[in-house]
């Protein structure tokens, strides 16, 4: 079993931060986005991984490198951006036949990983969902098996979204399905879907179950960057004692990285402060901030704040690149 993550995108809808950092390596609640699903799918024991990069691959290469050496990692570039669909089809000669778990790199899913790994059947992560014309969406039978898939369909026939994790035993049919599409210029919205891949497997008899993902989080924007943060620190936070910072008050939940120094300061709830960041008369809540940022005399609250950002001044609700400095008077 090998698992192939994407991680090739730009992150258009987290700009500035995707400017100079990855999705995937946008902080969340003292990790990152892609060390939580690397993490994930080690505890399951998947010990080898397929990172498909692009858009500043190089950080991507050198994170798994220094913090994930424990597992067998290939890397494959994909240079032109043409979809889902195109980014798996890169994998083929990394995969070599064997089955593989695809997981999307900028979203988090909780589910029983290890009674889908022992499916005797390919698998497809589905979640109830308001606007299923945003999403490839399936249509399921009675006994939980798909029986067709769309993509962002104008009309949905059902709720039931494809969140973006696949099983798959038969790989080699996977990817003929994919080549053969990108060969007919066969695009959805512009794109090669997985879904219009799925839908070729379906079609040539192989058999999808489905399984129900417990909880997801998004990390696409600053709104559902900032809830998932909210939430994952109830499961990843760790207590902090405020007796360690100067007249600090620490609202749980909260993360602080190591060398923060904090004081006459009220921190939390729900806040992931990174590494070396000092702050000074503030109070921060519901808000990430990067590492190595100085923060003085300011209240900040819903803010998505870089790495080596200087703020000073009034109260605001921010969402600021790395590298940045900015005095509001």
């Amino acid at each position: 079993m090998k698992a192939i993550i994407p991680v090739a995108g730009t992150g258009t809808k987290l700009r500035p931060h995707s400017y100079s950092q990855p999705k995937a390596l946008i902080p969340l609640a003292g990790k990152t986005v892609l060390s939580i699903i690397i993490d994930q799918l080690k505890d399951a024991g998947i010990e080898e991984f397929v990172f498909i990069i692009g858009y500043l691959g190089d950080k991507i290469y050198h994170y798994v490198k220094d913090r994930h050496s424990d597992i067998v990692a290939h890397f494959v570039g994909q240079e032109d951006r043409k979809g889902v669909g195109h980014a798996i089809s890169l994998a083929k000669d990394a995969v070599k036949g064997d089955e593989v778990l695809i997981t999307l790199g900028d979203t988090i899913c909780e589910y029983d990983i290890r009674a889908v790994l022992k499916s005797p059947h390919s698998m497809i992560g589905v979640r109830k969902v308001d606007n299923p014309g945003d999403f490839g969406v399936a249509e399921i039978d009675k006994n939980g098996f798909i029986e067709s898939v769309i993509e962002k369909p104008s009309i949905p026939k059902s709720n039931l979204a494809m969140v973006g994790i696949y099983k798959i035993k038969e790989s080699s049919i996977l990817f003929e399905c994919l080549d053969d599409n990108i060969n007919k210029g066969l695009v959805t919205h512009g794109e090669f879907t997985i879904t219009d891949a799925i839908d070729c497997m379906i079609r040539k008899g192989v058999q999808f179950g489905s399984f129900k993902v417990d909880n997801w989080f998004d990390a696409g924007n600053k709104d559902t960057l900032l809830k998932s943060n909210a939430t994952l620190l109830k499961k990843f936070g760790k207590e902090v004692k405020a007796s360690k910072y100067l007249n600090t008050v620490i609202i749980p939940p909260v993360s602080i990285g190591e060398g923060c120094v904090i004081e006459n300061s009220i921190v939390g709830p729900n806040v992931t402060l990174g590494e070396f960041t000092h702050l000074k008369q503030s109070i921060v809540k519901n808000s990430i901030v990067g590492a190595y940022c100085s923060l003085y005399d300011i209240v900040l609250e819903d803010s998505l704040i870089g790495s080596d950002t200087r703020l000073k001044g009034e109260t605001r609700s921010l969402n600021i690149g790395d590298n940045t400095s900015i005095d509001l008077g």
